[in-house]
């Protein structure tokens, strides 16, 4: 096996985690994959795999060769897109990372007219409200909301969203509409842990308001906080986003308009030290013209 193939071979092991996985997507057996990867080791004359009950885990030298290999192969891919001239489209298997409810509503539905442009071109996206890690998940590019803690990420702006307080109008019926933050103490919450937390900032002209919110439910996931405002549990902060297909059909409606919140901004993050393959450029900028158009 020529040394790109031994490359390809250890980058899926690494992504589906077993050998089993990697040569059902390579479609060859699994001694071939046992045995790809260990000449490779000993090629190389350092352990790029610890295998335990609970599966394979790349060591630090097999996290820094998956990297590499992994910017090698996209690097060949679009070598071989430039050979093509780029009338062929793109090629080969796009991962991609998004928060659940944004991709759910925001990515899927719109995912059929990029496959079209790139009949060639396979997605994988993986839908999680956390942040995984990049690199060991073998992600290209993440969506991913609000601040960027780690300065070290290579990222770009793709968007950004009006933020706003909102619930159900059987909620404002029996409970009344906040009319300034300091109405919100008398209304129940309903916390998103990822999305603020229970401290609410507002602004209005010059003044600012920074207010701590009270709600029995506190919820990990965007979709458990869409799912408890439409119980009409309680209003929430949440961004225009979150609950377009209500907010476009009445069943929830802001209040407190005149009272600002900070944008929530949508960041394309792709892993630390690695040129944005063209499968992953491409794929932002379908995402920026969509919310373009929507928004």
């Amino acid at each position: 096996m020529d040394r790109l193939s031994a490359m390809e071979t250890f980058v899926y092991v690494v992504e589906t985690g077993s050998f089993s996985a990697a040569a059902r997507r390579l479609n060859i057996g699994q001694p071939a994959v046992s045995k790809t990867i260990a000449h490779l080791e000993t090629r190389l004359a350092v352990r790029l795999l610890l295998r335990s009950t609970r599966g394979l885990t790349p060591t630090e030298a097999g996290l820094a060769f998956f990297e590499r290999a992994k910017r090698a192969l996209e690097e060949a891919d679009e070598a071989d897109n430039a050979a093509r001239g780029a009338a062929s489209g793109l090629s080969g298997n796009l991962r991609i990372s998004a928060a659940v409810t944004f991709g759910r509503l925001h990515i899927v539905p719109h995912l059929g007219p990029f496959l079209d442009q790139h009949p060639q071109l396979n997605i994988d996206l993986m839908l999680d409200d956390r942040n995984i890690n990049l690199v060991e998940e073998g992600i290209d590019v993440a969506l991913r909301m609000g601040a960027l803690t780690d300065s070290g990420l290579t990222a770009r702006k793709v968007a950004d969203c009006r933020r706003v307080v909102l619930g159900t109008p059987a909620y404002f019926a029996r409970h009344g509409e906040p009319t300034c933050p300091a109405d919100l103490s008398k209304h129940q919450a309903v916390v998103y842990n990822l999305g603020g937390g229970n401290t609410w900032q507002f602004a209005k002209d010059l003044e600012k308001q920074s207010v701590i919110i009270s709600g029995r439910i506190r919820v990990s996931a965007a979709e458990g906080v869409r799912e408890a405002v439409l119980a009409d549990q309680g209003l929430t902060l949440a961004s225009e986003w979150m609950f377009a297909p209500e907010l476009a059909d009445g069943s929830v409606k802001t209040v407190m308009d005149d009272w600002t919140l900070p944008d929530l901004d949508l960041w394309a993050v792709f892993p630390t030290g690695r040129m944005a393959s063209a499968k992953a450029r491409a794929f932002v900028e379908y995402v920026q013209g969509l919310l373009l158009r929507t928004s």
